[in-house]
């Protein structure tokens, strides 16, 4: 339950055992942007159920329908007993650009479906003026990324990791 990233971490993650997928990283980049609005951490929990209490603090308790991913029934029956209401982002950041603000709602849905995927992020009007299509190549294909999937030490770890890098390097 311990670990440094805990207050970037998905609501996804901590509910429920889910597949690793883009949307999660696309939370952390929403609570890493929401950090340098800030400057300080938006979800700073001190454990697997404060950390689902920060994150509802400020976004509110998600509707029925933005907790459908949850499997777990006693997960969802513990979120929805939660009374939160959403703090608007312009009252926790009342000097930011509404761009970054629109964006910053767009990263940290809680329901990962509604989360904004990195490439529509690119195409968002925040980055309006560093966004350039000839120079963001999509990866068509799955890389693999076993060692993602495998329970492994770090030596099986870092061969396969090695690996991976080494067909992405080569087109393979």
């Amino acid at each position: 339950e311990y670990v440094v990233t805990r207050w970037y971490r998905a609501p996804e993650l901590i509910l429920t055992r889910s597949l690793y997928d883009s949307s999660i990283d696309i939370w952390g980049a929403g609570c890493i942007l929401a950090e340098l609005l800030g400057r300080k951490p938006i979800f700073p929990g001190r454990a697997f159920a404060d950390q689902l209490h920060a994150i509802c603090r400020v976004i509110g308790k998600p509707s029925d329908k933005d907790l459908r991913h949850i499997e777990r029934g006693r997960a969802r029956t513990y979120v929805k007993s939660m009374d939160y209401k959403r703090v608007p982002f312009e009252k926790l950041y009342p000097d930011a650009d509404p761009q970054a603000l629109d964006l910053l709602r767009a990263t940290l849905a809680f329901d990962p479906a509604k989360r904004i995927t990195a490439a529509k992020a690119l195409e968002h009007p925040y980055f309006e003026r560093y966004h350039d299509p000839a120079d963001e190549p999509d990866c068509e294909k799955d890389l693999g990324a076993e060692f993602v999937r495998a329970h492994l030490n770090s030596q099986p770890l870092k061969r396969l990791l090695l690996a991976d890098v080494v067909r992405a390097c080569a087109g393979i």
